[in-house]
């Protein structure tokens, strides 16, 4: 016979789930996960894009804290006595010599090193093309402007984590780096000196500028980024994701899958894939080794020193720019070559930051948008990303033309000149070019809703004629080709109203509407066919 306690504790529900009612009791979670974790995603191979940024910034923050536990980040000299037998007795900092210490003697150090600055390149790499991805098809378009700043902000800092992390091991590529950085600061008229002073401590390169770089390396951008990428999250999930314009999609409805279990499956499996890509070119590609080059010394400098991939722009600015100097009454030197590089750095940056805002206010829209654009469809927009990154890769062109005079055997003046001309006549090129290929486009979408698809069958008619039969599209492409919106081009107000009352708008009125023509004017987009147009031809006046 049972007794009453064992009785009492048949009745007991299991542990887990007394744990989760208590958890209930205090945070309402029955309720939220009900709601959330049946949440839908769409799924897109582009979609794949921001989560590769993610996962790599998860890698770093995982290898970072092993390699935290090993760095030291003085710059105190000491005599290297460890396994790397070429760099015995040698003169380093202890940064250097901690580097070497993580690279040959910590178990899995040099693995953990490798890993960790490639996924900060593709982390870097995932983010640029994410955000072009979420430029060229308008999903930073209303409610989603602040989500594009944070975005953003997270690629200025990913670049500006980067130049720390890699300056920290004080070798002699990252010390010429440190050094670039050092005369860029110089070159801010009256105060340049004193922001040098403050960042190294006393005269370059002093013995504060490793511990500080560490501090902001480990702990304040990445604090920095981690706010934002949670606050990126929890935005994309509150206001659900974009999708793709097709059958049955709409921007009140979103089709994919559940966030639980489907989507969470396939991002936890694509997360040890982008885990073991990385791990897979650590292993096999050596990058920043460090004991090549040596220690950091102020009289030496390393050939080929160039900087990674995403820094390459702001030096071939300064590479480019001519060695212009002014001297004012006051005694001070004003460096024009370097400061206004400096000046424009922000600008090239700020521009593709600002865009969102300037198209919002070109117009007027005030309606939210969950369906994806068709970079064809907005012509103008297109352009302008394509001209932004022409400038990119010229300037990075400018950035290494040493390495390109070398391995090419051309002029280190020819290709300055070329950087030089190119920042300003390579992106018009390009936007011309762009906008052209996609008003063609519009073109022969707007033919293939009218006319059909061609099936390669000519047709003889009764009076002689011969003609090539079209098929008409089906419903699923007719409404892919013609689901867009197309905006018209903002007028001016009559000089005098129906009042009398004359009219006077103001000069910004007047630019936003002379470039919301360029947009949206005749020769900025092709005019979608109409359902009537559509009628005609499929009333059997056309050839199917």
């Amino acid at each position: 016979m049972s007794t009453k306690t064992e009785t009492q504790s048949r009745g007991k529900a299991p542990a887990g789930e007394r744990v989760a009612d208590w958890a209930d009791g205090r945070l309402g979670i029955y309720g939220g996960a009900k709601k959330n974790l049946r949440k839908v995603f769409p799924d897109h191979w582009s979609f794949l894009l921001g989560e590769i940024a993610l996962y790599s910034f998860i890698i770093i923050l995982l290898t970072g804290v092993y390699l935290t536990l090993f760095f030291k980040p003085s710059m105190a000299e000491v005599h290297y006595h460890g396994s790397y037998v070429p760099m015995q007795g040698v003169l380093m900092s202890e940064a250097y010599a901690s580097t070497l210490d993580i690279s040959f003697d910590v178990r899995g150090g040099l693995l953990m090193r490798q890993i960790h600055h490639w996924a900060a390149l593709i982390f870097l790499v995932a983010m640029f093309v994410h955000m072009m991805r979420v430029f060229f098809t308008g999903a930073f378009r209303k409610p989603r402007e602040l989500n594009w700043l944070f975005g953003f902000l997270l690629l200025v800092l990913g670049m500006f984590t980067g130049l720390t992390g890699y300056s920290l091991p004080d070798d002699l590529l990252s010390g010429t780096g440190i050094r670039f950085m050092e005369g860029a600061i110089l070159a801010v008229p009256l105060v340049g000196t004193y922001m040098a002073m403050f960042l190294f401590g006393g005269e370059f390169p002093g013995t504060d500028i490793i511990p500080r770089f560490f501090a902001i390396h480990v702990l304040l951008l990445p604090g920095i980024m981690l706010g934002l990428v949670v606050a990126h999250l929890i935005l994309v999930f509150y206001h659900k994701h974009t999708q793709y314009p097709g059958p049955g999609r709409t921007n009140n409805n979103v089709v994919g899958y559940p966030l639980m279990p489907i989507y969470m499956a396939k991002a936890g499996g694509f997360f040890f894939l982008v885990f073991g890509v990385i791990s897979m070119i650590s292993a096999t590609f050596t990058i920043n080794a460090v004991w090549v080059l040596g220690p950091y010394r102020p009289d030496k400098i390393s050939t080929n020193a160039q900087p990674d991939w995403y820094m390459g722009f702001s030096e071939g600015l300064i590479r480019a720019m001519p060695a212009w100097e002014w001297v004012i009454p006051t005694g001070h030197t004003i460096n024009f070559g370097v400061f206004i590089p400096l000046m424009l750095l922000p600008a090239v940056l700020g521009a593709i930051a600002v865009y969102p805002f300037f198209e919002s206010w070109v117009t007027k829209d005030q309606r939210e948008h969950h369906l994806l654009d068709r970079p064809r469809n907005v012509p103008t927009r297109t352009a302008f990303g394509a001209a932004w990154i022409s400038v990119y890769f010229v300037l990075l062109v400018g950035g290494g033309n040493d390495l390109w005079a070398i391995f090419f055997d051309l002029s280190i003046n020819t290709i300055t000149w070329f950087v030089r001309i190119g920042f300003f006549v390579v992106p018009v090129v390009v936007f011309m070019i762009t906008r052209r290929i996609c008003l063609g486009l519009q073109r022969r979408d707007r033919d293939k809703v009218l006319h059909g698809r061609e099936t390669g069958i000519i047709k003889r008619l009764p009076h002689g004629e011969f003609v090539e039969v079209h098929e008409p599209l089906p419903p699923e492409q007719l409404h892919l080709l013609t689901q867009h919106h197309q905006y018209e081009a903002a007028e001016l107000p009559p000089a005098v109203d129906k009042n009398g009352v004359e009219s006077r708008p103001g000069i910004i009125e007047k630019v936003r509407v002379r470039i919301s023509r360029g947009y949206f004017g005749d020769h900025g987009q092709v005019p979608k066919a109409t359902p009537e147009e559509y009628k005609e031809i499929m009333s059997g006046h056309g050839h199917h």
